[in-house]
């Protein structure tokens, strides 16, 4: 690591923030946009047995908007802090609303072999038996027993009514509401499973079913079905990797799903179709892993450790590879890149929830949970399922979508995913932008419009460097500024990735700006920013870190001959974790191995250096 340039700015310390700090970064040209494009309603299989069975596409949408709805599982009032800009209803593609027809007595459902057999087992309350047996199918590919339920006229009915509440709520410039749906495969449990979302209407809905992994568990063949029906269709898709640290590797494979090596072709489709990857949300957090990142002082957070496997006797503990995470993926990219000509891992990142209760919470004092039954504060310390497995306070309040568009409508959403001009937060509004560029100085922080700066001189977070005309290193534009109704900053780093010259992957963290006048060592460490948690109360104060960061750094170690990445990392002070506020609401100890405080943080997409 290597100390603080002198080329940076830590402004307004305390309560300063407010519209200051909104305005700081605002600009004409792009505006920032807050969703969340991965959450399940009562028509997801899942989510409905674990009792969310009332809350469905139309209560996810309200609740998104800001409206009071009624929680599917405890029936009290509930409502976001802060409406969202835009959300994506992902539910699965297999069994869509499959369980609650059943529930409700559909004839069609009843008629078939699994509804015969399934409300047996719903009427009993064995949810968690039947959740099981269909999970342990898709583990071991058998996927029989619903083949009776794959056909048109079944799949129909829940997607069309998906589509029309998507169209209803959709109001451009105010409100998008996007449609998409989330591809389930995970062989072996292995977790692959891409969200998928259109810039398309329900009209343009209606002609297509989704993609399911009824159709097939290979990613190649998704890519190829989307490649066809944009044509058909005339709309814009976007397909987005997420839970990396729960695939065992096969995220970011060295082969293809078929064992076979990559190729151009690979590389090429892929970064056509999923430009963009999630890594944060409820099952944890996929930046990196400290086993990965040995030097990374803040890469042991939120870890999650439950392959998604309900197979009998078999390991159901993560893997932790190169393919699991989104930074050696990135690293791994470049040095396929470098043989294969193009690199199949060049993705900007983005958070979102996968939240199953219809409900986008990603507020740790305001947190709904992952099921429906995991959002009341005794189901916490509780597995759902027998003393194995992850409890509610094993999950992540986490993730939010930060999208950069030209305007709050479907077809600028998906543009910005597209150019990868996105970012992801843990679940705090804090509010970034990051240009790279040959000519940024100093003088360009006191400039009052600072993304007009950056979109004249440079290229923003998704972009691309090629070798400058000139011998000089890049120059970063970087300004950060606090959730207005939130917690301070703590520093912004930048990690970079690189090639060296026998052309492995390396990667560096460097603290560019930090709050509170803190300076670094002589290897680049900065003092702890510190911790103003009060354990007894939840309670925590801005007395520490700044509302604002901003800096121009240039890397010192640059060489012009080497393909490189960088992306930044905004970090927040410390503040109390869900699981704290349940630990003091049910008047009883906070558990030894579960973090009561958390530091927050950004992750922009990165920006690459082709030489």
């Amino acid at each position: 690591m290597t100390g603080l340039r002198p080329k940076h700015k830590a402004i307004g310390a305390g309560l300063l923030c407010g519209l200051l700090c909104l305005a700081a970064i605002a600009d004409t040209e792009t505006q920032l946009l807050w969703g969340d494009t991965h959450l399940h309603s009562s028509y997801s299989f899942d989510a409905f047995l674990f009792q969310n069975r009332s809350a469905d596409p139309d209560t996810a949408f309200r609740y998104a908007r800001g409206l009071p709805v009624v929680h599917p599982f405890h029936r009290a009032r509930v409502q976001i802090e802060t409406p969202l800009d835009f959300l994506v209803i992902s539910d699965h593609a297999e069994l869509t609303a499959v369980p609650k027809r059943l529930f409700e007595g559909d004839e069609q459902m009843l008629a078939t072999d699994f509804g015969r057999q399934a409300i047996q087992l719903l009427k009993q309350g064995k949810e968690a038996e039947l959740f099981h047996s269909l999970v342990a199918g898709a583990n071991t590919g058998d996927a029989s027993v619903l083949a009776s339920l794959n056909s048109e006229t079944i799949r129909q009915k829940p997607w069309r009514e998906i589509a029309a509440a998507a169209d209803n709520h959709n109001q451009p410039g105010v409100f998008t509401a996007l449609i998409g749906w989330e591809w389930s495969s995970i062989p072996n449990a292995a977790n692959l499973h891409r969200v998928v979302f259109m810039d398309g209407d329900a009209t343009a809905a209606a002609s297509f079913l989704p993609f399911s992994m009824l159709d097939s568990i290979h990613p190649e063949d998704l890519w190829a079905w989307l490649a066809t029906t944009a044509d058909d269709v005339g709309a814009n898709f976007v397909a987005i990797p997420h839970n990396m640290n729960l695939s065992k590797g096969r995220m970011f494979p060295l082969l293809d799903s078929f064992d076979k090596a990559l190729s151009a072709d690979y590389a090429r489709l892929r970064n056509k179709w999923e430009p963009v990857a999630e890594v944060t949300q409820i099952k944890g957090d996929s930046e990196t892993h400290p086993l990965l990142s040995p030097e990374d002082e803040f890469a042991d957070f939120e870890r999650y450790r439950f392959l998604i496997d309900a197979r009998p006797d078999t390991d159901k503990t993560a893997t932790v590879t190169a393919g699991d995470y989104a930074r050696s993926a990135l690293l791994r990219g470049l040095e396929l890149g470098n043989t294969l000509g193009t690199n199949p891992y060049q993705f900007g990142m983005i958070g979102s929830t996968d939240s199953h209760t219809s409900l986008a919470s990603a507020e740790e004092n305001n947190f709904q949970g992952k099921m429906a039954l995991d959002s009341i504060p005794e189901r916490g310390p509780k597995t759902r399922s027998g003393n194995s497995g992850p409890t509610g306070w094993d999950y992540s309040a986490s993730g939010l979508a930060a999208v950069w568009a030209e305007n709050n409508s479907r077809e600028a959403i998906v543009a910005a995913f597209q150019r990868k001009e996105v970012y992801a937060s843990t679940g705090p509004r804090i509010q970034v932008r990051l240009f790279a560029g040959w000519e940024f100085t100093a003088g360009d922080l006191d400039e009052a419009n600072l993304a007009a700066v950056g979109y004249r001189k440079g290229v923003p977070m998704g972009g691309e460097l090629l070798k400058a005309s000139h011998n000089s290193a890049p120059s970063f534009l970087i300004d950060a500024a606090r959730d207005p109704k939130g917690a301070n900053l703590d520093r912004i780093q930048i990690v970079k990735g690189w090639l060296d010259s026998d052309g492995q992957a390396r990667e560096k963290i460097f603290n560019v700006a930090a709050s509170d006048d803190r300076k670094p060592d002589r290897h680049g460490k900065l003092p702890a920013v510190g911790n103003s948690v009060d354990l007894a109360s939840a309670e925590y104060s801005n007395s520490i870190g700044s509302a604002h960061l901003q800096t121009v750094w240039t890397d010192p170690e640059f060489n012009p001959e080497q393909a490189a990445f960088y992306y930044a990392r905004v970090l927040q002070i410390p503040t109390p974790r869900h699981s704290l506020y349940d630990s003091i609401a049910l008047q009883q100890a906070h558990p030894e191995g579960i973090p009561s405080t958390i530091q927050e943080r950004a992750y922009t997409s990165p920006v690459w250096y082709k030489p």
